[in-house]
């Protein structure tokens, strides 16, 4: 059994449903004391959920301007769903027609082992290394992730310190590892609109105002808006309706309000700003009665074609031979916090057509080339 498959196993057991870490940043910690790094635990969050968050670094050879490399990942891993719907234990790793099956087996507890293992064979290979590495570890990325990374990128913002490159062990591959890392993700922001109306008795109209009337027109327009054309990088920002309440459930009222949720996701083609103005000139327009909450759950982030890129690109082609694909595809995740005090922050980690599902699982013959992909990236930018 290599390294890689026997840390994936033992981080594999630990139930960390978040915010819980079950003791697995206690074996990172072991692990990358061992070579070096100087480990902090940072944690944060009320009581009830209590986030526990790593951050480690080893610095480079002194004397030198080598440049931080920082890994990124999270220990949690979401609710298993109906446990006799799994094959098997899904926190007991399992092996079945080439795959490893476990909860966090894609998503993303092999690629935190693969960090980990990258980095030994590396150090043992370049002890004096010039540039430094780190570590960013949370136990809240499948959660709220109001504790996890975002508390730690403020505390190292405020401290000073100075990430250079960032790569995150998301799972971003399709069909083969590393046929698709992501350069960047769109951002997220929801709307709750109130619209207000006059309730009435259904059989007599002109005593009352129906809201979803009058609402209707607007939502027609919002459905159709271009809101832009998306750039190199990105897809045209889109807008979408999630929910729609109204009425009191009598067929036979008029409601007096409606609600509706909405998002956006959107590009750095677009501002968030410039979207809610658009949207309230909008409904200005059509002269209703209404509030609208917003929540940015995440802004874009984007890394242009650089240092990073091209180091990853060429790591991943060196291992596998695929010229692999920048995309900004996909939901959220904590390259949004991390964006904000790294120039640089790229995603790369194993095929995702399980994660998050019954029989979560990844191909035993994946692991050993992420591991050697993120050793790559390795020398080519730390050594």
């Amino acid at each position: 059994m290599s390294a890689t498959l026997a840390l994936t196993e033992d981080l594999i057991r630990r139930r960390s449903v978040t915010p819980a870490d079950e003791g697995c940043q206690a074996i990172l910690t072991r692990r990358l004391t061992a070579l070096g790094f100087a480990c902090e635990t940072i944690e944060s969050g009320p009581d009830d959920f209590r986030v526990t968050n790593l951050w480690a670094v080893r610095r480079g050879r002194a004397g030198t301007d080598g440049k931080l490399l920082a890994f990124a990942g999270h220990t949690d891993v979401v609710p298993t769903g109906p446990l006799e719907q799994w094959s098997s234990d899904p926190f007991e790793p399992s092996y079945r027609d080439g795959k490893l099956y476990g909860r966090g087996a894609a998503d993303m507890k092999t690629s935190i082992a693969g960090f980990v293992v990258a980095c030994e064979e590396f150090i043992a290979a370049h002890p004096d290394h010039a540039g430094s590495i780190a570590f960013l570890i949370t136990s809240d990325e499948e959660g709220p992730a109001h504790d996890g990374t975002v508390k730690v990128c403020e505390l190292l913002s405020a401290r000073g310190e100075r990430l250079d490159y960032c790569l995150i062990g998301e799972p971003t591959s399709v069909t083969q590892v590393g046929d698709m890392v992501k350069n960047g993700r769109r951002g997220s922001m929801s709307g709750r609109l109130t619209v207000r109306g006059v309730q009435g008795h259904i059989a007599y109209p002109h005593l009352a105002k129906n809201p979803i009337h009058l609402v209707a027109p607007a939502l027609a327009e919002l459905v159709a808006v271009r809101w832009d054309e998306g750039n190199e990088y990105f897809p045209p920002t889109t807008w979408q309706v999630s929910n729609i309440h109204g009425g009191t459930g009598a067929t036979n009222i008029i409601p007096g309000e409606v609600v509706i949720d909405f998002n956006f996701r959107f590009s750095t083609a677009s501002t968030s700003d410039g979207l809610q103005q658009r949207v309230h000139a909008l409904l200005d327009a059509h002269q209703l009665d209404y509030t609208l909450d917003w929540t940015i759950s995440g802004q874009p982030f984007l890394t242009p074609r650089g240092e990073l890129s091209e180091a990853l690109s060429a790591a991943i082609a060196a291992e596998t031979g695929l010229d692999t694909e920048l995309s900004t595809t996909g939901g959220t995740s904590d390259g949004r916090f991390i964006a904000r005090i790294c120039p640089q922050v790229i995603e790369c980690g194993p095929p995702n057509a399980s994660i998050h599902k019954i029989d979560e699982h990844i191909a035993i013959a994946d692991i050993e080339p992420l591991k050697n992909i993120y050793r790559g990236v390795l020398e080519r930018l730390v050594a």
